[in-house]
């Protein structure tokens, strides 16, 4: 079955950096799209970046230019580099893809931004 696991998040100060991995199980990785969603307190889940079987991707606007995303489809794992840290950015990451019209979720990895 389809797994996805999340590791890498943590505490950073204002301004640090993190890269966030899902490794994941159970399907083809190489032609899946990934994606990564955040979810902070309060807020309803957004996406925040894709990453196509192509390799193409897709930023939402608030983390473009800071945030990079890619694919090790050796490893069937996906990264979320996150640079320039903003507190804004603190949320629990889940890493997402979709198969036979459902869609997965990994359990999630929490990034606390704060000095």
């Amino acid at each position: 079955q389809v797994q996805l696991v999340e590791s890498g998040g943590g505490l950073v100060q204002p301004g640090g950096s993190l890269r966030l991995s899902c490794a994941a199980s159970g399907f083809t990785f190489s032609s899946n799209t990934m994606n990564w969603y955040r979810q902070a307190p309060g807020k309803e889940r957004e996406l925040v970046a894709i990453i196509r079987g192509s390799g193409s991707t897709n930023y939402a606007d608030s983390v473009k230019g800071r945030f990079t995303i890619s694919r090790d489809n050796v490893k069937n794992t996906v990264y979320l580099q996150m640079n320039s840290l903003k507190p804004e950015d603190t949320a629990v990451y889940y890493c997402n893809t979709k198969r036979g019209g459902r869609g997965y979720w990994g359990q999630g990895t929490q990034v606390t931004v704060s000095s």
